[in-house]
């Protein structure tokens, strides 16, 4: 074997290095043999090795071979051409999906109109909608889009330039507080908000530069919150006693005055429960009335059914629902659903959920509870979803949550629960023993005797007798809400679908009471109003037994108002519309009443909220024939 002997010069590390007979390279400092041919590193120290063509003439001094004649290397040292190497294999670590160009993120914010009102600029109620753009857009990008959106939800809008405005009616130039240029996601990341709830404003030029942009905005808010009177007094509306003697016109001028205020209490409400089914036709504006997801419901088994359907893999929320109901024998109902097998599913839905081991507490008060099975099945998340799902698509709304589950959902802090909330017998007992404590002493020793409770809740203390109603609501608090966070959480994924909850917590004032128990009982004059006649022409002989017919069913209605029937006004609306109350979306298409003249019984067609009379030659048969009819018609009331 040869050796030849290379040393390093200059700001390189080199070795000797051993040159091999076949060509190979020897390096003394790795102690092994390396199978590269003519290697510039070595590949087990990395070390600098210099190649036998490097070398000139033997003659020359060691030094000069290696300087002059060795070529510059590429890489000063091992660790450069390894770094180099790592980036490379990081550059294809992702397959073809690390080459392909990442797709722009979209979110979803709110888009509002402002106008000249009263002297300054005000945002536009009602106009408010849904805009999906990139994260990063633009002001001018994001002012575009807006004014598109706007225009095709409302062909009545002024042409002309357009400025993009922040609530606060100043122009959307930069992110507020900076000088950076304005973004989606700068200014997400500034104020703090998650992208659904960002409102931004367009605004014609014109308007803005007439009222400047020192208008004074201060009460505007561009998430307007109505709160619904919970009860009047009609003394406070209405002057029932006069303080004082007046001559007539002037208590004439008071009495209608107070009738004014009443009629705009009135206009309030019926205006509150338009605004509550607009924002649900606008959440139903998503969905796809071409597909469908099919249902395949039992009336015995409602949930189990719900729950192949909503877990099946071609379930969407966004597509309509398709009902097929079995009768007892197990065959299908024959009959296109349009609406009516919809609205009894979500109302049988709705009625089975109710009872669900998720939930505890009074019937019209439920709150959730964990339940390691539940959570195992994911249930909290289907319940959230299948609440969202019948509201949005036209069924009822549960009307059985807690207020206090409902406002934490919402993010309103308020609580206002009593011990009769808790269901557990011995809690109740306990609680209910320190709220009767009289002593500090007795109070005392009631607390220590029971400190595991309340150690578990993180609320053992010393307990004055004047805080023991603080000492107990705060247990309360922690028992229904704080304890089941987990499962709210859970819950409130559920009920993200179709944009539900986002709606909900920004119009919390309209929404909420849909989630909540109402005391509102359904009312013969309501329903009397609400189904709207078909009646032959004037003078007919037909005209003049539907108008008979039309006196026994009003004489029904309050018959059944009164509990002398054997069937109840929720009974007989389920019969004729699929539904035991008026929706939230409203009631699509509009009841009406037609008549019968061969059958005895009455016939309903749901899909189309149909009620088909018969008619009858006395009250008493058609009392009778009614009440069979409906008790024997479990499903649609179709014969």
């Amino acid at each position: 074997m040869s050796a030849l002997f290379v040393f390093g010069t200059g700001s390189y590390s080199a070795c000797s290095a051993f040159l091999l007979k076949n060509g190979g390279m020897f390096c003394p400092s790795y102690g092994k043999s390396l199978v590269e041919e003519s290697p510039n590193f070595c590949s087990g120290c990395g070390e600098r090795l210099y190649h036998a063509s490097c070398i000139g003439d033997t003659s020359l001094p060691l030094t000069s071979q290696t300087t002059s004649n060795c070529p510059t290397p590429t890489f000063s040292t091992f660790l450069e051409y390894r770094k180099k190497k790592n980036e490379e294999r990081q550059k294809f670590s992702e397959g073809r999906k690390g080459l392909k160009k990442k797709e722009k993120r979209k979110v979803q914010i709110n888009v509002g109109l402002m106008t000249i009102k009263k002297g300054g600029l005000k945002p536009y109620r009602g106009k408010t909608i849904f805009l999906t753009t990139d994260a990063d857009a633009t002001a001018t990008s994001l002012l575009n889009q807006a004014v598109k959106k706007m225009k095709d939800f409302n062909k009545d809008l002024k042409d002309g330039p357009f400025l993009l405005l922040y609530p606060d009616g100043t122009e959307v130039i930069t992110v507020p507080g900076t000088q950076r240029p304005f973004t989606l996601e700068a200014y997400k990341a500034e104020v703090g908000k998650p992208y659904q709830r960002i409102t931004v404003f367009i605004c014609l030029k014109s308007d803005f530069e007439d009222v400047g942009e020192n208008s004074d905005l201060s009460d505007s808010d561009p998430e307007i919150v109505i709160k619904r009177p919970s009860e009047f007094d009609l003394a406070d509306t209405l002057p029932w006693e006069l303080q004082h003697e007046s001559s007539p016109l002037q208590k004439a001028a008071e009495y209608e005055k107070g009738a004014g205020i009443l009629c705009l209490l009135m206009k309030y409400n019926r205006d509150t429960n338009l605004q509550a089914h607009g924002i649900i036709a606008n959440l139903a504006l998503e969905l796809d009335h071409k597909k469908v997801s099919r249902f395949n419901i039992s009336r015995s088994a409602v949930w189990d059914g719900a729950v192949r359907g909503f877990r099946r893999s071609t379930y969407s929320d966004n597509y309509d629902m398709f009902i097929k109901f079995n009768d007892d024998a197990g065959s299908f109902e024959e009959g296109l659903d349009t609406g009516g097998p919809r609205r009894e599913f979500l109302t049988l839905l709705m009625g089975s959920l109710r009872n669900r081991p998720i939930f505890d507490g009074p019937p019209e008060s439920r709150y959730l509870v964990y339940n390691s099975r539940a959570a195992r099945q994911d249930e909290y998340f289907l319940a959230g979803k299948m609440i969202a799902v019948s509201i949005v698509h036209g069924g009822p709304a549960p009307h059985f949550l807690s207020k206090n589950l409902v406002n934490h959902i919402t993010g309103n802090q308020s609580f206002s629960a009593t011990v009769e909330d808790v269901q557990d017998e011995e809690i109740t007992k306990i609680l209910h023993q320190v709220l009767k404590a009289e002593s500090e002493e007795s109070l005392h020793n009631l607390i220590l005797q029971n400190s595991t409770i309340f150690q578990t809740a993180g609320c053992l203390r010393n307990v004055k007798p004047f805080e023991k109603q603080a000492f107990v609501e705060e247990y309360l608090r922690w028992y229904i809400l704080e304890r089941n966070q987990s499962v709210i959480q859970r819950f409130k994924d559920g009920l993200e679908s179709l944009n539900f909850l986002s709606a909900l917590q920004q119009n919390s004032s309209v929404l909420a009471p849909l989630l909540c128990f109402s005391a509102k009982a359904l009312t013969a004059s309501e329903l009397e109003s609400m189904f709207r006649p078909d009646l032959s022409p004037a003078g007919s002989n037909k005209r003049h037994k539907e108008v008979l017919t039309l006196g026994f069913w009003a004489d029904y209605l309050l018959d059944c108002e009164e509990k002398a029937t054997a069937v109840c006004l929720e009974d007989l609306m389920m019969f004729a519309t699929g539904l035991t109350a008026v929706p939230p979306a409203g009631m699509t298409p509009p009841p009406c009443i037609q008549f019968l003249s061969v059958l005895p019984f009455p016939v309903a067609n749901t899909c189309a909220n149909t009620l088909k009379l018969p008619i009858c030659d006395s009250y008493s048969i058609f009392k009778a024939n009614m009440d069979f009819g409906i008790q024997n018609a479990p499903g649609f009331g179709c014969s």
